[in-house]
């Protein structure tokens, strides 16, 4: 039977120590950078990610406030995002209202606020990487003043909510989604390299405060507004999304009593329900790419694990009275790892090499979880990951 989980760190000794490094473990990542030539391909993805990082330097930001396309509360500081899979009705003269083709991605996209997020996060991810392998400040210059305009600057500052992402054009008079919570999931990985930032001199005192200021009233939001208890209840991936959100918003913060909660309940509220006693996730795999799903779903579940890891939980080894675990999960499709698309009995539309790929690199992480020569075997002969990738950096083994 399932163990009740315990809980090892006190909130008094959380707040003394502030917040560290959760989904990358930062020993792993000093190994690294103390001898990079040590891990396979390690060097020529520090190189790719400098070169990057410098590129970015030369670049603008384009706040969230700089839109043709404002929120129906008529705020240019409100989110605005469109659902990915939705378009005009071509029976309808202005096509509206939009309908749904699971799995194909609208261009429309491109237009609202999900790019200009994604795109900060992305320069915040690997300007603080390349700042904590460098050294060098000036990849931290240029990530806090992207924070600040982000986040900080009362001019151009994001306001704390998803009221209107992932709205529908013809639906529900522009209201957002609860789908449209998954759109700041980028900010999980951004907060660790926050972390990494902050042991620059470029990062003021004052502007990790307003970052977790921040962060504390969407956590808020996401705990008590409408669109995020619909997302809190959802049965598929997006609850399992909704949870890492939560929890790791909550430890940046210090609302150490929040994070623990969300720990605690995970296996039976989450894993146990999702994952069947064969491993598969039902809910992955009726999606048009269903690989891709599943593969989804299992990172999240990985990335709780590496949150509750930082506070000493084991979430990984969670298992139910009848062997529902991640696993399982993980055992279900690792049968498919080095296959053809044939031999999948689900629904995969497109980009089965792309996702063969991020199977191998799901069977690298969970090697750090519990060590499986297996699953090694399989990541060295299967993957075709070019050596520039940042993942040989942040998976280094």
């Amino acid at each position: 039977m399932f163990k009740k989980l315990v809980f090892t760190i006190a909130l008094a000794a959380f707040c003394l120590a502030g917040f560290s490094q959760r989904i990358t473990p930062p020993e792993r990542l000093a190994k690294v950078r103390a001898d990079m030539s040590g891990f396979n391909n390690a060097s020529a993805a520090y190189k790719a990610l400098l070169k990057e990082a410098d590129k970015i330097l030369d670049t603008d930001l384009i706040p969230v406030t700089e839109k043709k396309i404002v929120a129906a509360s008529g705020d240019k500081h409100d989110y605005v995002s469109m659902g990915p899979y939705w378009w005009p009705d071509p029976a309808t003269p202005n096509g509206l209202p939009y309908i749904k083709k699971d799995g194909q991605r609208n261009p429309e996209l491109e237009n609202l606020d999900k790019s200009k997020l994604d795109k900060m996060a992305k320069a915040v991810i690997k300007l603080g990487y390349a700042y904590y392998f460098s050294k060098d400040e000036k990849y931290a210059k240029q990530a806090a003043e992207f924070l600040d305009v982000w986040f900080l600057n009362k001019k151009t500052r994001m306001n704390p909510n998803m009221n209107y992402s992932q709205m529908v054009p013809g639906h529900d008079d522009g209201k957002g989604r609860a789908e449209g919570v998954l759109d700041t999931y980028i900010f999980v990985e951004m907060i660790d390299c926050i972390t990494l930032l902050s042991k620059s001199k470029m990062m003021r005192t004052k502007d990790l405060e307003g970052l977790k200021s921040w962060f504390s009233e969407y956590l808020d939001w996401m705990l008590t507004s409408e669109i995020g208890q619909a997302e809190y209840n959802a049965e598929n991936n997006h609850s399992i999304a909704f949870d890492v959100q939560a929890t790791a918003y909550a430890l940046f913060v210090g609302k150490q009593d929040i994070a623990d909660k969300f720990i605690q309940e995970f296996p039976e509220v989450r894993l146990f329900k999702q994952i069947e006693p064969d491993g598969s996730q039902p809910l992955e795999l009726e999606r048009t790419i269903a690989f891709h799903y599943t593969l989804y779903n299992i990172e999240h579940m990985m990335d709780m694990c590496a949150l509750a890891k930082s506070v000493d939980v084991d979430l990984f080894s969670a298992t139910s009275p009848d062997g529902r675990s991640i696993t399982k999960a993980i055992e279900f499709i690792k049968q498919y790892v080095g296959k053809p698309q044939s031999a999948f009995p689900y629904p995969q539309i497109k980009e089965w090499d792309l996702n063969q790929e991020r199977a191998c690199w799901m069977l690298r992480r969970a090697t750090f979880f519990k060590p499986n020569p297996e699953y090694d075997e399989l990541f060295n002969k299967y993957i075709r990951t070019k050596d520039t990738d940042i993942r040989w950096l942040l998976l280094a083994k």
